[in-house]
């Protein structure tokens, strides 16, 4: 993991999956805090701590990390309100919280772990708060990147709006994204599977400038047609979900846009 980070450190900046990210997931983070002034948000599984500085846009951020190595870079880059504490366990009063994020975490559990680490961020969230959680989608997507960050599963659209189910979220929105870049993501992971997984951080390696613009600006376009329908397939799969303000009011994925 610690070859994760550092790789991830050197990318988050500037590499065109980590800008189409922040393209994604900005309007679900705005929607979920929306009417909410000065809203309480933990980010679990905050790594180096770079999105914090995009979820202070919408009120006070904090975020956890089990890797203590982790929580060094965001030290190291001033960032102080991080601490290390497992999905699982969160050291959190019930409904303390307005937003509750999760990027690219729950996949490298096992099956348990993921069931609780989704649960607990049910418990920590107020009534009628948000979780927005993002993962890795399609599991003919499987390459050298699910060995380095130690992926465990890769989800559909039903088997990740049944984990929020099950934990007692509504679901508020479901798409995949990456859609744009799909050839050339199964272009890589086929010639992969076909010399054989191996551990690599080629592909959060930055390209060169051109071809890092040319991917960002699709994915740009991606997010820009996200505002008006949900992608049908892709390498990521981006949710927002409520803690019902009062039981027994679960929704269907079914009654959102597709």
């Amino acid at each position: 993991m610690d070859d994760l980070l550092e790789a991830t450190a050197r990318a988050e900046q500037h590499h065109f999956w980590f800008q189409g990210f922040r393209r994604f997931v900005t309007p679900l983070v705005a929607e979920a805090v929306r009417g909410c002034a000065n809203a309480a948000i933990l980010d679990c599984g905050c790594g180096t701590g770079h999105n914090l500085r995009l979820l202070r846009q919408y009120g006070r951020a904090m975020g956890i990390d089990l890797t203590a190595s982790g929580l060094v870079y965001a030290h190291r880059k001033g960032e102080r309100a991080v601490a290390q504490a497992s999905v699982v366990a969160l050291p959190f009063p019930s409904a303390s919280f307005d937003l509750v994020t999760s990027f690219d975490v729950i996949y490298s559990l096992p099956d348990e772990a993921e069931k609780a680490a989704v649960c607990e961020m049910f418990r920590v969230l107020r009534p009628g708060g948000h979780v927005v959680i993002n993962v890795a989608a399609m599991a003919l997507l499987t390459g050298n990147h699910s060995v380095l960050s130690g992926e465990v599963r890769r989800y559909s659209r039903a088997s990740l709006a049944r984990v929020l189910q099950e934990a007692g979220f509504e679901i508020r929105r479901i798409s995949y994204t990456n859609a744009t870049i799909m050839p050339m993501i199964m272009a890589v992971r086929l010639l992969q599977r076909v010399t054989g997984h191996k551990e690599s951080t080629r592909e959060i390696s930055i390209p060169g400038r051109p071809v890092n613009a040319a991917l960002a600006a699709l994915l740009h376009a991606e997010a820009a047609g996200l505002q008006f329908v949900n992608m049908p397939f892709g390498s990521s799969l981006l949710a927002l979900a409520r803690r019902p303000a009062r039981a027994g009011s679960i929704t269907s994925p079914s009654t959102n846009r597709s």
